[in-house]
């Protein structure tokens, strides 16, 4: 795998807007497989747990979590990114780690796709076979950037904040050792009880859904 370099660093005050703030510092890259723009956000005390990692404590806990402007940006309830994005920037700040944000929207079939899966749902295909209908593959998301982002920041051990056991699987084949994987909470709405009971199922992202009553 090429390795990848930390191109620049700057401090960001975040704020959400539930009113949480804390400061992140944003760092780019050089020499990323895809030649896109994805970024880390250093959260909390980092460097301490990157020392205490390297030392054989505690990873650090980091989230790579992929772009999604309907839910990040315009608080979208079809799905659970954004909340997933708030939950993780603020545990991660608490603990010591890092979120990357990667530039793969729509399980990285792009935006304009992921609206046209939208409308193929609302006739309903699930999230997965929309995709294909498409012409896509279920899930097109490719985390060797990912793993070159953590290499260049020292974190070869993490602790994974995330449903998903494909991205742990990715991140090992790439040199990353996972140490354990963390779950994050369940942000259920009435828009994305489907939605979420198909990742569930169909690829099994550990989400408890409540039973219903």
């Amino acid at each position: 795998m090429i390795e990848a370099t930390v191109r620049q660093q700057v401090t960001v005050p975040l704020r959400f807007t539930d009113g949480y703030t804390t400061p992140a510092q944003v760092m780019t890259f050089d020499g990323l497989v895809d030649g896109k723009e994805h970024i880390a956000l250093g959260l909390g005390d980092w460097r301490r747990a990157l020392t205490k990692s390297a030392a054989g404590g505690r990873a650090p806990l980091v989230r790579p979590h992929s772009e999604c402007m309907t839910g990040d940006v315009f608080g979208s309830q079809r799905c659970d990114c954004g909340p997933q994005l708030r939950e993780a920037v603020e545990r991660i700040a608490e603990q010591g780690g890092f979120v990357l944000y990667l530039r793969q929207e729509g399980r990285g079939i792009g935006l304009y796709a992921k609206l046209d899966a939208y409308a193929l749902q609302d006739s309903g295909l699930d999230t997965y076979e929309a995709n294909v209908a498409l012409g896509h593959g279920e899930d097109e998301r490719d985390y060797t950037a990912a793993a070159q982002m953590l290499l260049a920041v020292g974190a070869d051990r993490v602790r994974l904040l995330s449903n998903n056991p494909d991205k742990a699987v990715q991140l090992e084949a790439c040199g990353i050792e996972v140490t354990q994987r963390v779950p994050t909470g369940v942000h259920m709405s009435p828009a994305n009880v489907r939605y979420l009971a198909t990742k569930a199922s169909h690829t099994s992202h550990t989400i408890e859904l409540p039973l219903a009553e």
